[in-house]
């Protein structure tokens, strides 16, 4: 299905702090573990993604592990990725534990931070030595390993052929002056005619993109000096891209900057974009019905490696899944075997196949050059993860990016005035775990 990434990309870094919750549930058919202790049985917790997806992919694996381990039962059970880390929460308080699981690249550090996962030998692991920075980063912590990288998904440019072609565009742009040009002449030709009509969909409070140019102008969203976090969104260069990201909404966004890109593909499918910078799943759920999309605009968009006002590509978030094993696992050598499997190098063709990202680059030049993920696997190589500061999540949960963005957006601050601000908030919470 290809709007899968909209379940992790919305709530990566939405991990709760790592707490006792032992009256949660965690039973039920989507998610109920037996696991953890039977010799007899590995407990594996994959999002539904998988099942969506490539749920292939998992029965080969467990046929593959069957044959190392004749009589061990793969128990997979699926979570919702809105209610998952609140269930691994619950069975790390308790005994049983599921064997593997899955997580958002943004949601490691603090896990990692209170010893709930154990680590890992990287060199056992395809291609580890190649895994893409944004998903392997996300893994280290003093020095070692405590999770495998699964896949990845980047933004991209997004855009109507049929508005650009009306335009006299027939090609995607290839720098950041030449995108200006091309939406100069859309907004030329529709937005005169049509008050709603944005050149460029960006809603204030989309925070994934804005830092898209807050990390291409070189700045930063926290940094770590003397073993100490602290907020970098009012050094020079985040202010810059800042500025820049806020010129472009100026110019080329109607619409609601209080919101946040939550309902993007239903607001593009209404018709009234010409381009926006988003997940390469969108380009096809703008035109889904299931996804919120319009049918009649069905083969009406393409995707582009999103130039960076910097003369780079920009960078993007690099939105991704990882495997760990809970320290509290009894079944640690069988649990790291079956992650091998399901991400080694054959695994990885088939996520491709499957319209995903591999998690090294080596595969990257596998992914099809006319397909819809060729935009991204360009740009996966400069893909970026939030701070792996300790209180990263706090931050997140305290929707400080978000807030500043909307006050940059609509005005209510200068981009400094809110960048401080936020700085401020940011300071208060980026070292506790």
């Amino acid at each position: 299905m290809p709007w899968r990434l909209s379940r992790s990309t919305s709530v990566l870094g939405a991990v709760t702090a790592l707490v006792t919750l032992a009256a949660c549930d965690v039973g039920g058919a989507d998610g109920a573990s037996d696991g953890g202790g039977d010799p007899r049985s590995l407990t594996v917790w994959l999002t539904v993604d998988a099942r969506e997806s490539w749920p292939d992919l998992v029965e080969s694996t467990n046929r593959r592990f069957a044959k190392l381990h004749p009589g061990t039962e793969v128990k997979v059970q699926y979570q919702q990725w809105t209610s998952k880390n609140q269930k691994i929460d619950a069975a790390l308080a308790g005994h049983d534990v599921p064997d593997v699981v899955e997580m958002g690249n943004s949601e490691t550090i603090n896990y990692i931070v209170n010893g709930a996962f154990t680590s890992v030998e990287k060199g056992d692991f395809d291609h580890s030595e190649r895994w893409l920075p944004a998903l392997a980063d996300a893994c280290q912590y003093e020095g070692k390993t405590y999770c495998v990288p699964y896949y990845a998904g980047a933004r991209v440019g997004i855009y109507r052929t049929d508005l650009l072609k009306r335009v006299g565009v027939t090609r995607a742009p290839r720098t950041y002056a030449e995108m200006l040009s091309v939406l100069d002449k859309v907004k030329a030709e529709f937005g005169a005619a049509d008050k709603n009509f944005s050149s460029f969909y960006m809603p204030g409070r989309y925070w994934y993109a804005a830092m898209a140019w807050v990390k291409d102008a070189g700045g930063e969203m926290a940094v770590e000096r003397d073993g100490r976090w602290q907020g970098a969104l009012s050094s020079p260069a985040s202010v810059a891209g800042l500025t820049t990201w806020k010129k472009l909404i100026d110019d080329y966004y109607v619409g609601d900057r209080s919101k946040d890109n939550s309902d993007e593909p239903g607001v593009v499918g209404q018709g009234k974009v010409a381009m926006f910078y988003g997940n390469t799943w969108e380009a096809n759920a703008a035109a889904d019905p299931r996804a919120g999309g319009n049918a009649a605009l069905r083969g009406k968009f393409a995707t582009f490696p999103f130039p960076g006002p910097s003369g780079e590509l920009m960078p993007p978030f690099l939105g991704g899944s990882l495997l760990a094993v809970p320290v509290k696992s009894r079944q640690q050598e069988k649990a790291q075997e079956w992650i091998k499997l399901f991400t080694d190098r054959a695994s990885q063709r088939r996520l491709i196949e499957a319209e995903t990202l591999p998690n090294n680059t080596v595969q990257l030049r596998d992914v099809p050059a006319g397909g819809i993920n060729a935009a991204a696997a360009r740009a996966a190589e400069r893909g970026w993860v939030t701070p792996l500061a300790p209180g990263w999540t706090a931050v997140e949960k305290a929707n400080i990016l978000p807030e500043m963005l909307q006050s940059i957006a609509t005005g209510k601050q200068s981009v400094r005035e809110a960048a401080e601000e936020a700085d401020r908030a940011i300071d208060k919470l980026v070292n506790d775990n």
